[in-house]
């Protein structure tokens, strides 16, 4: 019994650490500009493709000529593929956001539009890579360790350890950090902001980059455990991570961090021991709905108040 407990507990983490790694982009838009992006989950499925077609070609493409091994093309594709779904965030931004944001219109349309970005991305790569699903490749041989009964394989402790350094990492740009301050600035006062010579685009797009970096880290991560791509892969549970930013306090880095865990563990909990895994997600977000229900602003937000 007690073994099955942690067992369920390294798995829960593992599932959670995804839902962290998307909720903190949620966490970073949502603080600096008030605005939920909705296309966010499908920049993660992005970012796994990216993945894919990175560590395809380096494997493809150099690994006959110089036996690249796997740890190296994994070495090389992380950097790469959060570059690359930074360039897929910051052009959302500049084609979709920051015109609207300029024209002061009502934030339901940014809301609206951030949606009509989402299906582009999914649609779009429907129409160009057709709706079968592609295989990630194996990078890492999956090594299996028993301790005391629960095991652990070495990819869920990557996929673990790499949540872990990527909330320290953003807690410590956005607290200890100039551009970090810049953040906090305007997440405080977006119009105050440019008139003490901060440039307010430039950080928004620095924040656009990160959002979207940590989700391109999330997507590679996730082929890597999961390795079955398609196009819909980041509607659910970019919701889900959403969710997650909400319970914990969206605009809260820990706790879209926390709020991550808590769904991973709840999920699993309730698949593990309700014996009904159809009603996993009725039972799941009853649960943190009633969180909710008991306090508004989520685990670690702070009511905003407005002034006149």
């Amino acid at each position: 019994m007690f073994q099955s407990l942690l067992q369920n507990i390294l798995n829960a983490l593992q599932w959670g650490s995804f839902y962290s790694l998307i909720a903190l982009g949620y966490c970073l838009v949502y603080g600096v500009l008030l605005l939920i992006n909705f296309a966010h989950g499908d920049i993660f499925m992005v970012g796994a493709y990216i993945a894919f077609f990175v560590c395809t070609f380096l494997l493809g493409k150099f690994g006959v000529i110089t036996g690249m091994p796997g740890w190296l093309v994994l070495s090389l594709a992380v950097p790469l593929t959060m570059i690359l779904t930074a360039v897929v965030g910051v052009t959302l931004e500049r084609v979709a956001y920051r015109p609207l944001r300029r024209k002061g219109v009502n934030r339901l349309y940014v809301v609206i539009t951030a949606l009509m970005c989402g299906l582009i991305l999914e649609n779009g790569n429907l129409a160009l890579l057709g709706a079968s699903r592609k295989s990630f490749p194996t990078l890492i041989p999956t090594k299996v360790f028993d301790v005391f009964g629960v095991t652990v394989t070495n990819i869920k402790l990557m996929v673990i350890g790499v949540a872990i350094l990527s909330f320290l990492l953003l807690q410590f740009i956005v607290s200890k950090t100039k551009i970090g301050m810049a953040m906090r600035a305007i997440s405080y006062d977006r119009f105050a902001v440019p008139l003490m010579g901060i440039p307010a685009d430039t950080v928004i797009v620095f924040t656009f980059v990160l959002g979207s970096a940590f989700a391109g880290l999330a997507g590679i991560f996730f082929a890597m455990t999961y390795p079955v791509l398609d196009p819909y892969m980041g509607a659910l549970i970019g919701w889900k991570a959403f969710i997650a930013a909400v319970v914990g306090g969206i605009g809260s880095i820990p706790g879209a961090f926390v709020g991550g865990f808590l769904l991973g563990f709840v999920e699993i909990m309730v698949r593990a021991y309700s014996g009904q895994s159809s009603l996993t997600d009725l039972i799941s977000f009853s649960i943190l709905l009633l969180i909710l229900t008991l306090r508004p602003t989520g685990l670690f937000g702070v009511a905003r108040r407005t002034k006149i």
